[in-house]
């Protein structure tokens, strides 16, 4: 059985300070997103997520490219590219205009994936907002794409 655990105390001149609350609310963000992939993406991450979903929306890319719009370090997208390939939901071919780069293309059963991992995250970002109204969530939502932005 496990021991419950209470959350940290947090000293008080932390409690408001907006880089402390993102901060925490990243983290529990965070813990979701990995709690759902982990249930209910079939073995799939995060990262795979987006790497899929910048190849549904932009098609196929040089695979060094691919890494930079997905924000994902070089060495680790060989990594996960080789897992999705694995899974025949990418294909990576070679350029034939630049022989040591490879063009990465989305499957159609990478999109068929794609699609059940959106329904995952669609879930993950109600729970995340679910203490918000959906006034509140429209208005949290913009503000964080401003403090994005930045």
């Amino acid at each position: 059985m496990r021991e419950h655990v209470s959350p940290a105390r947090t000293p008080d001149r932390l409690k408001e300070r907006p880089t402390w609350l993102l901060n925490r609310a990243a983290g529990r963000a965070s813990a979701l997103l990995a709690s759902g992939f982990a249930e209910r993406g079939d073995g799939l991450r995060g990262y795979h997520y987006r790497l899929l979903a910048s190849l549904e929306q932009w098609g196929p890319v040089a695979q060094a490219d691919l890494g930079r719009d997905a924000g994902i370090d070089r060495s680790d997208v060989t990594t996960a590219l080789v897992e999705l390939e694995a899974r025949e939901l990418v294909t990576r071919t070679v350029d034939p205009t630049h022989r040591r780069r490879k063009i990465v293309s989305i499957t159609s059963s990478g999109s068929t994936s794609l699609r059940r991992l959106d329904a995952v995250l669609d879930d993950i970002q109600r729970e995340v907002l679910a203490p918000l109204s959906a006034a509140q969530r429209k208005q949290f939502v913009s503000m964080m794409a401003r403090l994005a932005d930045q």
